[in-house]
């Protein structure tokens, strides 16, 4: 990867040999390894086996979990919140898990709208939960910087399955609560 940024770098037509560029290449490496590390890692490493008993089944909602990505369409990043709730059916996921998944399908080439539904299915399918909802709002680099440059514009997507989707009362409590 430092011998591509190398060439991309000179392809721009910049200098290699200026001293603010010397170690760039490496830097540039290493900073898209960190930027994409949700590649290397999996569900089941980052739930860790934090799934408990709960006699719990009201909604449990983890709301403004910054987070980071790339678009794969530029490779500029985007940045924004995410709001998960879940309706748990035996089985509550340690609260820190949660944000992990963000995390973890954030830190991949990624569009926002897949980005939504890849963690409501995962909360589901590793809870089995009767519903979960995610809203994430971002602000998306390849639109504020180039093209139409909009400075203010922000995106908003939802995932809503089972009851989030089903009941209209349950998805308004969760609209409600994040607002």
């Amino acid at each position: 990867m430092k011998e591509e940024y190398a060439r991309i770098i000179e392809a721009i037509g910049e200098d290699l040999d200026r001293p603010g560029l010397k170690d760039t290449p490496a830097r540039a490496a290493k900073a898209m390894q960190f930027l994409t590390r949700g590649y290397s890692e999996t569900v089941e490493q980052v739930v860790n086996d934090a799934l408990f008993p709960s006699d719990s089944s009201e909604m449990i909602i983890v709301k403004d979990i910054e987070l980071y990505s790339m678009c794969e369409h530029h490779m500029l990043p985007f940045i924004g919140r995410a709001h998960v709730a879940y309706i748990p059916t035996g089985k509550v996921l340690g609260l820190s898990k949660i944000a992990r998944i963000v995390d973890m399908f954030a830190r991949r080439l990624q569009i926002q709208e897949q980005l939504t539904l890849q963690i409501a299915e995962t909360v589901r399918n590793v809870t089995e939960a009767e519903g979960v909802g995610v809203i994430i709002e971002a602000k998306h680099m390849c639109m504020m910087m180039r093209g139409v440059e909009k400075q203010n514009s922000v995106m908003k997507t939802s995932a809503m399955l089972g009851a989030f989707r089903d009941n209209a009362a349950t998805r308004t409590e969760f609209l409600s609560l994040i607002s």
